[in-house]
């Protein structure tokens, strides 16, 4: 496939890689997007999970955003596709200075990637709005109902919820590393979430890659895209 070796030369040609990812790169783990046409906007339930994905639903109907999080969100059996593997090999290599990510489920981590961004926070970090102890994911599996801290203080996720900020600090650090680098890989998004789509705005280098199922509103401004699967076309790296 003569765009993957166009793929092939760029990396080959960049010491500063920087990835940023949407939620076609888990699909491809076996997690749903919100967006295609099986994803969650899709499915019937008693609120959209717009709704129920909001901080203020959480704090008004936690059990029903409880049991809705646990259906639909979670999903601690999935593993590292070939993408997330190829971009910690990029990583331990020392060619990729960071991974930024739209998705929460931690599979860049599990990967081996050590400088990630995760934008939307992770499923694997919970804590109490008490107290401020922190619990892994395994304090929301073990659980029913709401899940409350030994001191009595709900656990919530600390993912970016509807009507929550950004966290400033990872924020600052994506948009530091997204100017700085010398290739950009824009992989399994369509680049229609923001503030986090506009990030991409701040790239200043002339190696902007799109690998995306879809077309996206940034095609005309590539140097590379590929209209496919990220892990199908990762996977046939020689990294």
């Amino acid at each position: 496939m003569e765009a993957v070796k166009e793929l092939q030369k760029i990396i080959d040609s960049s010491d500063n890689i920087v990835f940023f990812g949407g939620a076609g790169v888990s699909c491809e783990s076996g997690i749903p997007d919100f967006r295609s046409a099986d994803g969650l906007y899709n499915q019937q339930y008693a609120y959209p999970p717009e709704t129920i994905l909001s901080h203020s639903f959480f704090m008004e109907e936690t059990e029903e955003f409880y049991r809705f999080y646990r259906d639909k969100m979670l999903y601690p059996d999935a593993k590292p596709n070939a993408a997330h593997k190829a971009l910690a090999a990029l990583e331990d290599k020392g060619r990729l200075g960071a991974v930024i990510t739209q998705n929460i489920d931690g599979l860049h981590q599990a990967a081996g990637s050590k400088k990630v961004f995760e934008l939307h926070g992770s499923v694997h970090h919970n804590y109490c709005m008490k107290c401020g102890r922190h619990y892994g994911l395994d304090a929301i599996l073990n659980s029913t109902g709401v899940p409350y801290c030994s001191c009595g203080g709900i656990i919530k996720p600390d993912v970016v919820l509807y009507e929550e900020p950004l966290d400033a600090y990872i924020t600052e650090m994506a948009i530091a590393h997204v100017q700085a680098a010398d290739c950009l890989i824009i992989g399994g998004t369509s680049l229609t979430v923001y503030p986090a789509a506009g990030f991409v705005q701040q790239y200043l280098g002339d190696k902007l890659v799109l690998i995306n199922k879809s077309k996206t509103k940034l095609d005309s401004r590539a140097a590379l895209v590929i209209n496919d699967g990220i892990a199908k076309v990762m996977s046939q790296l020689d990294i």
